[in-house]
């Protein structure tokens, strides 16, 4: 291009996406078959994008490289191959905005429920199963927010951000529940709001509140929590430990009374705190941990390793926010929002349906290159059964 030249101003538009760059409907069929009960919904009457449509088209998002933006769903949306194979009609950007206000996230709740059972626990830790309790890591993570999402307001300086929280299974290796809230929210709070029976609580030492300790007694179930180090323990009882503990690090194993009169929430309930020392690999220091639980019957080395599982929940955030990209924002709502991260973690249990493991990187890319169209069924077939088995 000659220098005196008039260089194209604006921004550059993209190619239009054509119907061969969007495959996959032999998976996104039985998936449909999942969501029709969502076709009942309150505010689907009267609409031309139902809310079992809306979901299958942001599951369409994350599964199609190709499709970036809001603009690029809704030209999906013309093509007559989606169509007519997966029965998605097409819609408006007006349509699909007023709808990720309108539908209700915890109807989705089911369906993860549905995928959940049909999720392999092949590779977790048998002692697990075992339990008559399910474990469950709490934890979240920050979710970037623009400064137009007045509701996700942080901190001074015109910061915007949202917050995750996650319910993480540790035997079926994959997420249960969402809830999104502001980034000020703190994080024991909103597990006070959504606890439950019938869990085994795995948190790290941001949730050591001894009332939200008690509320999950309360709530019938049960906790493993790192304490902060300035815990009030009146020692009642020293356990034995056997000589295979001691060699995982674990230095003591003592039922105590935890609190003090001004923290009186947990002093009528027998407490068991184990301490273990963790040696770093780098560094050569030694880090200190304190796990407090109810649970008096648990094996000492069960009750290091639930802890040293919750880290699953930060690879996973990993996974989450990098790899799938629900980091990307297709909502600017708090309601929107929730419906994006919850479809999120239904491609993520769907990835370990269709594959019987935890998703990974290259699995992810082979389906996103199958669904994009630059690999045949019978590759991505390959691909699934040359995949090492799942190790617990």
């Amino acid at each position: 291009m000659a220098d005196n030249e008039a260089q194209p101003r604006g921004r550059k538009h993209k190619p239009k996406i054509r119907a061969r760059d969007v495959r996959g409907a032999k998976y996104l069929r039985n998936v449909m078959k999942l969501l029709r009960p969502l076709r009942a919904h309150k505010d689907c009457s009267n609409r031309k994008l139902h809310y079992d449509e809306y979901v299958a088209y942001l599951l369409l998002y994350f599964f199609s490289p190709i499709v970036t933006s809001l603009r690029g769903l809704q030209q999906v949306s013309t093509l007559e191959k989606v169509q007519k194979e997966l029965g998605l009609p097409r819609f408006s950007l007006g349509s699909f905005s007023e709808a990720r206000n309108v539908f209700d996230p915890t109807l989705l709740e089911p369906v993860i429920a549905a995928l959940l059972d049909e999720a392999t626990d092949a590779g977790a830790d048998p002692r697990l199963a075992a339990l008559d309790v399910e474990a469950t890591v709490v934890d979240s993570t920050m979710l970037r927010a623009m400064p137009k999402m007045l509701w996700a307001f942080w901190r001074s300086g015109n910061v915007h951000a949202a917050k995750a929280h996650i319910e993480y299974s540790l035997l079926k290796s994959a997420p249960t529940k969402a809830t999104i809230t502001t980034a000020r929210r703190p994080d024991g709070h909103v597990l006070d709001e959504t606890l439950c029976g019938g869990k085994l609580y795995v948190l790290d030492r941001g949730y050591a509140d001894y009332s939200l300790m008690a509320d999950i007694l309360e709530a019938e179930s049960s906790f493993v929590v790192r304490l902060q180090h300035n815990a009030v323990c009146k020692d009642a009882e020293e356990r034995v430990l056997t000589a295979a503990a001691r060699r995982r690090g674990i230095v003591s194993d003592r039922v105590v009374t935890l609190g003090s009169k001004t923290k009186p929430a947990l002093r009528e309930h027998r407490i068991r705190v184990v301490e273990v020392h963790v040696p770093s690999r780098k560094s050569g220091d030694t880090t200190v941990l304190l796990l407090a639980t109810d649970r008096l019957d648990i094996d000492v080395e069960l009750i290091a390793d639930l802890y040293r599982y919750r880290w699953q929940v930060e690879l996973f955030f990993r996974w989450f926010k990098t790899i799938l990209g629900a980091n990307r924002l297709l909502a600017l709502s708090e309601n929107g929002l929730t419906l994006v991260v919850y479809c999120g973690l239904i491609a993520s249990l769907l990835l370990s349906v269709w594959t019987g493991r935890k998703p990974t990187k290259r699995t992810y890319e082979m389906f996103c290159l199958y669904f994009a169209g630059w690999a045949e069924e019978h590759e991505l077939e390959a691909h699934i059964e040359a995949l090492p088995p799942a190790i617990g």
